[in-house]
């Protein structure tokens, strides 16, 4: 193991870094692994500084604004290539911001910065077995154009942790709750019986990481004496957060760690806004 991957936040740093998205994936994994087995530190006090452009991104997918990602119809294998392909893309964004979450923000808790390499090592699986269902279709990641919509608000919140927690897992990650049953539909009756099962298992892993951004997010409020309901929509303001449309999945959302106020909140608004 090299000095800069025998602590936790400095080798989250170096996978953030790393170009090659197979590489990454099973650096994280293999990250995680030695977290478990006890043969790394934590230095939760290091102030840290990217000497590279983040995140490491590969040659390809070309990054277009989501309006010119093409149509994800699932009439034929190609189709259902597109939206498999969006899914690996969204995956490996996740990694990244998993690992962003962790070298990022110096002084919190221990379990903060565990909780987030769980994150980051789910989310490498998910990308692996979308990868390599994609590629039992014909094609490989990087085949289609993609967007970077989720490392934006990233990019954005990177001065405050509170802001990080409320507007990437709790609003950008959570949308997915309400995506992927829906999705996991359509690839069910497309006949993709092996892509629907493995969004079975992402809807698991991302209740888990919303409530994770849940987690924290309470806890910075209580930390700093807000009020979580309106510090939220202050937050989401401030920062240009994407409009939140229904229908939501207020069971997985629940399930999530989201409170009976959030959930009205988010409801209600839905209902004011013009269609």
């Amino acid at each position: 193991m090299n000095d800069d991957q025998a602590e936790l936040r400095q080798a989250a740093l170096f996978w953030l870094c790393e170009t090659d998205a197979e590489r990454k994936a099973a650096g994280v994994r293999q990250l995680a692994a030695d977290w478990q087995a006890g043969t790394m530190q934590l230095d939760a006090k290091l102030n840290l500084i990217a000497l590279k452009a983040l995140p490491g991104l590969p040659a390809k997918p070309e990054l277009v604004a989501p309006r010119l990602v093409k149509r994800r119809s699932m009439n034929t294998q190609a189709g259902r290539a597109i939206l498999i392909h969006a899914l690996v893309h969204i995956e490996f964004n996740a990694i990244n911001l998993a690992l962003d979450a962790i070298w990022r923000f110096a002084g919190m808790p221990l379990a903060y910065y565990t909780d987030w390499l769980q994150v980051a090592d789910e989310e490498a699986l998910h990308f692996s077995l979308l990868s390599g269902h994609l590629q039992t279709l014909g094609y490989a990641y990087g085949d289609f154009p993609g967007h970077s919509s989720l490392w934006e608000m990233t990019d954005k919140t990177r001065f405050d942790v509170l802001a990080r927690m409320a507007l990437v897992p709790r609003t950008m990650e959570a949308r997915g709750l309400d995506a992927v049953p829906s999705l996991r539909e359509k690839l069910l009756q497309a006949g993709d019986a092996a892509a629907a099962a493995i969004l079975d298992i992402i809807l698991r892993d991302e209740i888990g990481h919303v409530l994770t951004g849940n987690r924290w997010y309470a806890y910075l409020c209580e930390q700093r004496g807000l009020e979580p309901v309106a510090t939220y929509a202050a937050l989401a303001l401030k920062y240009a957060a994407p409009v939140l449309r229904g229908p939501f999945n207020l069971p997985a959302r629940r399930a999530a760690g989201f409170t009976e106020s959030e959930l009205i909140a988010l409801t209600e608004q839905n209902l004011l806004r013009p269609g």
